[in-house]
């Protein structure tokens, strides 16, 4: 899967899918996809990533409580 990074523009691809999907993790595994060498994983804030066609994440990706809200 990949997303962009907010920051920067640039491509993600996330690693470990189910810390994504954790709302409990604040951030997460992924690797830039930015110029023509690999680049070395990273540890990113979901805070800085969204979909490539703009969309946030969901809610229930981020917020632990977001039924409380």
């Amino acid at each position: 899967m990949f997303l962009e990074n907010k920051q920067t523009g640039d491509l993600v691809e996330i690693l470990d899918p189910e810390a994504l999907f954790n709302p409990v993790e604040t951030s997460i595994s992924a690797q830039v996809q930015a110029g023509q060498e690999e680049q070395e994983p990273a540890s990113i804030s979901k805070k800085n990533l969204k979909f490539p066609s703009g969309e946030e994440l969901p809610r229930c990706w981020v917020d632990a409580n977001y039924r409380t809200a």
